[in-house]
C-alpha cells in the first residue's frame, strides 16, 4: 500500500516523469506525421484508451499520445482519492466498476512489462455509506436491488444493525441518532481503494511496449474539412518551440478538466450546435493523523481494514492511508463534496491548486467526522492539496463516444469525480468504438453519448450515488 511519504513526493513536489516520452528532435521549424489515432491527454483517460487500442491493434496502425504536462503533477488521477465502488444506481456504472474491479485484480498480469513490474495496491477493504433521510434509505434498497442482481455483494444495515456491527460498532460509535440506513460491501469484495498513479504509469508503459507513441507538447490547432465536418490534423506544439503537424483519422479529447478548451481548438472555424458541458473544478483532499490508542479504556481508532466510509447526505467521506513513518500514529485521508453555491467553475490553471480552504476541514469534516467516530477527537492535520474533477455540468456522468457533429472525434470526458475507477472500462469503450465502426463489444455504454445533450435526444442521465 502507498505510504504517506510516497504519496506526498508524488502529489505535492515536483515529480519527474515516470516513464519516456518520444521527444521529437528536428531541425526544421515544422514536422508532419501521419497517424491513425491522436489522443489529446496522456491522463488515465488517454493513457487506457492508448493501451486497450494498442492491444486490439498490436502497434499497427499508429497511435500517439500527446501531454503538455508530462510529471503529470497537477493530472486529476494523481491527485485522487483511489476508491472504486459498485454502489451506484445506474446498471452501466455498475458494470463499468465491475469492469474495473476484475481488471485491477488483475493489473500485475495486464500492465507489467519486460522493465517494470505494475503494482495498483489495490486494498479490497470496502465501501460504507450512510445516510441520514428516508428518501436515502428508500434510495439504497432501490440501489441494493440493482446491485445484487448484476451480481454485486452490497448489504443493507439498519441502525440498530450498524451500533451492533462487530466490523464497525466498536469505532463508529458516535452520535447515530439521525442515520437511517448504511449500505455496505464486505472486504475482499471489489470495492475499496488503490493506487491511481501506478494505475496510470501502468497503461502508459503498457502502451508503450505495445507500439503507441507519446510525447510531449501541446495540441494548439486544428484543421476540420468544411465538406466532411472532421478533424483531418493537429498541430502540437512541443516544449523547445518546435511544432508537429499530425495529419489523423481520429482524434480523442482525453483532456479531463481542460476538455472543454480542447474541444473548441478542435472544432477550428466549426459554428458547433453543442458545446461540451464539460468545467474544472476544484476539489481538496486533506491527510490527518491520530496518535494510536492501544489502552483498553480507550475509543479504538478505525483499523487499517476500515472501508472508505461516505456520509452521503453531507458529503463527507473518509478512509485510512497507512502508518505514518512516525511511529504510533496512523493516517487518514479525507474530503468533502462542497455545497452547490459553492461548487463553481474554475480556469483548469494549475496556480489555482495552490489555493486550499482549510475552512471545510475545520468546519465541516472534523466537526462531522468527530461526531461519528469520537476518537477522531484529538488529531493533527499532516498534509493536503487540491485537485480538478472533470465536472459535466449538466448530469455528473460521463460523455462516451463521437461528437454529433464531428464524427471523426471521441470524447472520453466528464467522469465528476469518477474517473480513476471507471478509467478501465472508459478507455477499452473507446477502443472499441474506433477499431469496430462505432459498435461496442463489451459493455453498451451508449447511455452515456453525447446525443443525450441535443434536443430530441433521450435526455440528461442523473445517477443517485453521486459523492
Amino acid at each position: 500500500m502507498p505510504t504517506l511519504r510516497r504519496i506526498c513526493l508524488r502529489r505535492i513536489n515536483k515529480i519527474q516523469k515516470p516513464t519516456r516520452f518520444l521527444a521529437t528532435v528536428s531541425n526544421k521549424s515544422e514536422d508532419v506525421r501521419h497517424v491513425d489515432t491522436l489522443i489529446i491527454g496522456g491522463g488515465v483517460m488517454g493513457a487506457s484508451t492508448a493501451y486497450h487500442l494498442a492491444q486490439m491493434r498490436l502497434g499497427s496502425p499508429s497511435i500517439t499520445v500527446v501531454e503538455r504536462d508530462v510529471s503529470y503533477q497537477n493530472a486529476s488521477s494523481s491527485l485522487s482519492a483511489g476508491g472504486i465502488r459498485q454502489q451506484f444506481s445506474l446498471k452501466e456504472n455498475i458494470q463499468m466498476t465491475l469492469y474495473g474491479r476484475d481488471f485491477l485484480r488483475d493489473a500485475h498480469n495486464l500492465l507489467s512489462t519486460s522493465e517494470h513490474e505494475c503494482d495498483v495496491s489495490f486494498q479490497e477493504h470496502g465501501y460504507l455509506f450512510l445516510t441520514s433521510s428516508e428518501k436515502g434509505a428508500q434510495q439504497m434498497k432501490a440501489n441494493n436491488q440493482l446491485q445484487r442482481s448484476l451480481g454485486c455483494d452490497i448489504r443493507l444495515l439498519a441502525p440498530e444493525e450498524l451500533r451492533a456491527s462487530p466490523c464497525y460498532g466498536s469505532w463508529l460509535c458516535g452520535d447515530l441518532s439521525d442515520v437511517t440506513m448504511a449500505s455496505y460491501s464486505q472486504s475482499g469484495g471489489g470495492e475499496g481503494y488503490f493506487d491511481p498513479w501506478a494505475l496510470r504509469c501502468g497503461f502508459q508503459r503498457k502502451a508503450i511496449e505495445l507500439g503507441a507513441n507519446f510525447v510531449s507538447g501541446e495540441a494548439v490547432r486544428a484543421t476540420v474539412d468544411p465538406k466532411t465536418s472532421t478533424v483531418t490534423s493537429v498541430q502540437v506544439l512541443q516544449p523547445h518551440g518546435n511544432t508537429i503537424t499530425y495529419h489523423v483519422k481520429n482524434v480523442v479529447n482525453a483532456a479531463g478538466p481542460l476538455a472543454s478548451k480542447v474541444m473548441d481548438m478542435l472544432a477550428a472555424d466549426l459554428s458547433l450546435e453543442n458545446s461540451l458541458p464539460v468545467r474544472p473544478r476544484k476539489r481538496s483532499i486533506f491527510f490527518f493523523q491520530c496518535h494510536d490508542n492501544q489502552q483498553a479504556d480507550e475509543i479504538p481508532l478505525p483499523p487499517f481494514d476500515t472501508p472508505l466510509t461516505i456520509d452521503a447526505d453531507a458529503g463527507v467521506y473518509f478512509r485510512p492511508e497507512g502508518k505514518s513513518f512516525l511511529s504510533g500514529k496512523r493516517i487518514y485521508l479525507c474530503g468533502v463534496s462542497p455545497p452547490p453555491e459553492d461548487d463553481i467553475d474554475c480556469d483548469g490553471v494549475a496556480d489555482e491548486l495552490q489555493v486550499v480552504h482549510h475552512e471545510s476541514f475545520e468546519n465541516v469534516i472534523w466537526p462531522h467526522l468527530y461526531r461519528r467516530i469520537p476518537a477522531f477527537g484529538s488529531l493533527k492535520v499532516h498534509s493536503f492539496w487540491a485537485g480538478f474533477y472533470d465536472y459535466n455540468t449538466v448530469d455528473q456522468n460521463a460523455i462516451l463516444g463521437a461528437h454529433p457533429e464531428i464524427p471523426n472525434l471521441y470524447l472520453i470526458n466528464g467522469f465528476s469525480g469518477h474517473g480513476v475507477q471507471q478509467s478501465p472500462a472508459a478507455g477499452r469503450a473507446i477502443a472499441e468504438l474506433i477499431q469496430h465502426n462505432d459498435q461496442y463489444q463489451t459493455l453498451d455504454l451508449s447511455i452515456f453519448s453525447f446525443d443525450r445533450f441535443i434536443p430530441g435526444g433521450r435526455g440528461a442521465v442523473f445517477e443517485a450515488g453521486i459523492v
